[in-house]
């Protein structure tokens, strides 16, 4: 079974990032998104987590972890797959599935700053589905704040000892293996005292909670990760001790971009819905989008969303030459998710009543396109952030 998804209205400037082997590759995630993941969702959000097997099943498709070297798993291709990944999620306003997160963010950190054994022990299985990666920095008193964070590994013999617990934890319930951001060291210290753990959820004393209730994404298995004395190997230390701060931030630009990717392609997504609704719907014997006032809404949002993509495309550019700027994710990752809110709230409007009615697909977007302005770091974080620059 698969969903009809309206296609995305013309660009009025071509993209020109993609070959034809990237479109290849988008076929196959579309058909997987469309006939996998779309039907399903009232299934999802009603677990609360997608089905275990999607993992393995995407995972022999090789939508997982692409950009991993070859040795260990991965195709080594360039990130405008992952770029597809996200665009074609959003594409059918699936906000459930995890999969980017685990794919372009623990396993980069695991293949960027870890050792061989560390790889080859990872890698290879998240590639394949056999484990889900989770990143937990976020705890209960801190959010954006990464150096105020108070879950502590203490050192014993060969081991640390670590307790506290994490938040907001994105593939926490069906987490095989977690990248745990931790105190080590001076565990009153700032920045220079925060070290990265990688850690297997089987470990005793590592428990979750169930996943959280939220107002969107319902689908996804948030949850809270709790350790009460987990004994952790050294051996399981990402990178050096108290360098956890500085691998973050050199990762954060790219996070940031990829919630970007996903607001733009989300956009178009809303946008292309509406235009579908509004030719179809008639109010006193007249199509919505017969009217001037449709007409004008629907020419200012493409407009947007069109400059949005131009935006998000150049600084793909930029991620493919390793020259994104900190300042230049920043503004992709707040304009970007704050214009997904702007457009998602406007097709509401032209939906009418229907546009509140869950079986709507802009109603969902409504609710589960909120939280882009606040994970990744707020958007007012954003503003700070290249406010410093100037």
């Amino acid at each position: 079974m698969s969903v009809t998804v309206p296609q995305p209205v013309a660009p009025m400037i071509p993209r020109s990032l993609f070959n034809s082997d990237h479109e290849a590759f988008r076929d196959t995630v579309r058909r997987f998104f469309e006939t996998e993941i779309a039907p399903h969702h009232e299934k999802w959000e009603e677990q609360q987590h997608i089905d275990r097997n999607l993992w393995n099943k995407a995972g022999e498709l090789g939508l997982l972890c692409a950009t991993m070297p070859e040795q260990y798993g991965g195709a080594g291709v360039d990130r405008l797959y992952s770029m597809i990944m996200m665009e074609e999620q959003a594409r059918v306003g699936d906000s459930a599935s995890g999969f980017s997160l685990h794919s372009d963010i623990v396993a980069n950190y695991i293949n960027n700053f870890g050792t061989e054994e560390q790889k080859m022990n990872w890698l290879p299985k998240m590639a394949t589905g056999e484990a889900v990666g989770a990143i937990a920095m976020t705890e209960p008193g801190t959010g954006s704040d990464l150096q105020g964070i108070r879950t502590t590994a203490v050192a014993d013999g060969d081991d640390y000892i670590v307790n506290g617990s994490k938040i907001f934890i994105t593939n926490g319930y069906l987490c095989d293996v977690a990248v745990v951001a931790v105190k080590t060291g001076d565990i009153g210290g700032g920045a220079q005292s925060v070290s990265l753990l990688i850690m297997e959820a089987n470990r005793p004393g590592f428990t979750k909670g169930k996943p959280l209730k939220k107002v969107g994404m319902r689908g996804q298995d948030t949850c809270e990760l709790f350790f009460d004395n987990v004994r952790v190997p050294k051996s399981n230390l990402l990178g050096m001790e108290g360098m956890g701060f500085i691998m973050l931030m050199k990762e954060l630009a790219w996070e940031r971009m990829m919630i970007a990717i996903i607001c733009a392609s989300g956009a178009e997504f809303a946008l292309a819905t509406t235009v579908d609704y509004v030719k179809q719907r008639k109010v006193f014997g007249k199509t919505v989008s017969s009217y001037q006032n449709t007409r004008f809404k629907l020419a200012e949002m493409r407009s947007e969303v069109q400059i949005a993509r131009v935006f998000v495309d150049r600084c793909m550019e930029q991620v493919l030459k390793n020259e994104l700027s900190v300042e230049a994710a920043c503004a992709a990752k707040y304009w970007v998710s704050d214009l997904l809110s702007k457009v998602v709230d406007e097709c509401v409007q032209l939906h009418g009543g229907y546009g509140y009615m869950m079986e709507y697909p802009i109603a969902r977007a409504y609710i589960d396109t909120r939280a882009n302005r606040i994970y990744g770091g707020t958007n007012e974080i954003m503003k700070e952030l290249i406010s410093r620059s100037i």
